[in-house]
Parts: structure tokens; C-alpha cells; sequence
């Protein structure tokens, strides 16, 4: 069950508010009637609901701009590039939770109470080599390239999804945020 709840915004810009809350999740939101803008718009999920939301968008937005990146390095179609980005898209979500399943799994073997620099660029040369691995021999088949060429690739894709992770993780958690990352900001 759902409750609404709404109330003006005095001392502000904007003219009303809302909270829509459930067992779970939160949504708050104020809209700015003046000038027919959103203000800003806050959605709280449960942290299972949050990695799930998290990794659908971050796909789908993934795959289409991978699609185009592949077909600029292949110089192919998006019909041949599209299944290309779905398969690395697939397989770099299965590569993750079965990489973070054992990397967590290490962690609490070594009972490693900190993730200092040093573990958390361990975890992501682990994670990207591993991954590099996987697409390399779906590049050198895919699109009948040798190994320099699909390294090549790869590498591109790497240095495209390192500036997509920070700028998507940047706007996601502005406005997906954690419950008590909400309470918080709504506490000052």
C-alpha cells in the first residue's frame, strides 16, 4: 500500500510537493508551477530494487551506445554491431556477479575489514581483465579481426564505459538515491 502525501513549498520557487511512500520505496518530488519545470525529482529504493533498476538502464543505455562505438570501430552496421553490444552487455552482467560472488567471498576468507585503494584497483584490473578475455575472442570471431585489432577494440570500449560509469553513477545517484542517503538530506 501506497500513502500520497502533498503540501505547499513556502519560501521557495516552487509551488508544491509530493511524497508518495510504500513499504520500500520512497518518491519525492517538487514541481515548480511557475515555470513549468521539474525542480528535482528524488526516487528511494530498496538497495535490491536499486541494484536492479541500476543495472537495466545502465544496460540498455550501454547497449545502444556500445552499438554505435562497435559500428564506428568495425566499420560495420547496426545490425551486425547490436548483437555484438547485447552479447558483451550479457556477458560483462554475468562476468560481474560472478566476479564481485567470489571477490566478496575472498574478502571474507582474508577478513578484510577495509577496502583500501589498493584492494578496490585490484578488484577493477580483476574485473576488466576478466572481462577483456571474454570479449576478446567474441571481436577476433564476430567481426573476423586479428587479436591487435580486437584488443583495440576492447580498449576503446574500456575507455568509453570508464567515462559512461562516472557520469551515469553521477546522475543515477541524484536521483535514485539510498534510504538513508534520503533521510539524511531531508533531516537538514
Amino acid at each position: 500500500m501506497y500513502t500520497i502525501g502533498a503540501g505547499g513549498n513556502r519560501g521557495s520557487v516552487c509551488d508544491s510537493s509530493f511524497s508518495i511512500s510504500g513499504r520500500t520505496d520512497t518518491l519525492t518530488g517538487t514541481f515548480c508551477l511557475r515555470s513549468s519545470a521539474l525542480e528535482f525529482w528524488l526516487i528511494t529504493l530498496s538497495p535490491i530494487k536499486r541494484r536492479l533498476v541500476y543495472v537495466t538502464i545502465f544496460e540498455i543505455i550501454a547497449i545502444i551506445s556500445s552499438t554505435f562505438v562497435l559500428m564506428l570501430l568495425s566499420n560495420s552496421s547496426a545490425a551486425e554491431s547490436l548483437p555484438v553490444a547485447i552479447m558483451v552487455s550479457l556477458a560483462a552482467v554475468i562476468w560481474n556477479f560472478i566476479y564481485n560472488t567470489a571477490f566478496e567471498n575472498w574478502e571474507r576468507r582474508k577478513q578484510v575489514m577495509q577496502r583500501t585503494f589498493f584492494i578496490r584497483s585490484a578488484h577493477a584490473i580483476g574485473f576488466e581483465g576478466g572481462l577483456v578475455l571474454i570479449c576478446l575472442p567474441l571481436y577476433m570471431i564476430w567481426y573476423d579481426v586479428g587479436f591487435i585489432k580486437a584488443f583495440m577494440m576492447e580498449a576503446a570500449l574500456l575507455l568509453f564505459f570508464l567515462v559512461y560509469t562516472f557520469f551515469f553513477t553521477l546522475g543515477f545517484d541524484k536521483i535514485f538515491t539510498l534510504p538513508h542517503h534520503y533521510k539524511s538530506a531531508s533531516a537538514s
